[in-house]
């Protein structure tokens, strides 16, 4: 039986939390086997304001987030869901920073491995048109689950896109269920390089 993977998305009030940018919104759904089996979603209150642009891609007012949870509680309950998943997120690099930078707000250490499905789709679809997570979820024929940049509806069409990747390598490569440390290792490697890596982890 596979091991629980954390699938997260933010949304936040700018690009880098090192230049001040604060989390909005929290999603994580668990997934096993390829299903999701639970859910945490909430808005999250920081006290930063949020620019109009954002609302307007997101959705997010500055009034919605007043009326929501402090973010230091938030982010302990995040954490106890998580508890002790490896996580994936649609462009990691972006994510696991506020993962850190929020959990470090609420005095909390940030040990979760990330795996990324924007660096796994670069390797397992090439041909893509686009790696972003809507024109890949469009592409692959996965439901669209929501509203895009609402943080659940993204949260749960990237582990959609993890699903379908993960059973792809299985007709590939003839894997049983590939876990977080291979999509580790497959995410690191050079494009060129996966069909060997893979061989050798199906043999």
């Amino acid at each position: 039986m596979s091991s629980p993977i954390a699938v997260i998305d933010f949304e936040t009030t700018g690009m880098m939390p090192a230049q001040g940018a604060r989390a909005t919104e929290v999603a994580i759904v668990l997934v096993e086997g390829g299903h999701v089996v639970e859910r945490f979603q909430s808005l999250m209150q920081t006290g930063v304001w949020i620019p109009p642009f954002i609302t307007r891609l997101t959705g997010i007012t500055n009034a919605m987030v007043a009326a929501a949870p402090p973010a230091e509680a938030v982010m302990r309950e995040a954490a106890r869901f998580v508890g002790g998943a490896p996580m994936v997120a649609h462009n990691a690099a972006f994510d696991s920073k506020f993962w850190q930078a929020e959990l470090r707000h609420a005095g909390l250490d940030a040990p979760h491995p990330f795996a990324c499905t924007v660096l796994l789709s670069r390797r397992i679809y090439p041909d893509a048109p686009s790696h972003s997570l809507g024109r890949l979820t469009d592409h692959l024929g996965l439901p669209r689950t929501g509203r895009a940049h609402r943080a659940l509806a993204d949260a749960e069409m990237a582990a959609a896109l993890l699903a379908r990747m993960q059973h792809e390598l299985c007709r590939r490569f003839g894997l049983d269920w590939p876990d977080h440390a291979l999509l580790m290792r497959l995410q690191r490697c050079a494009r060129q390089s996966m069909g060997r890596m893979l061989a050798s982890a199906g043999g």
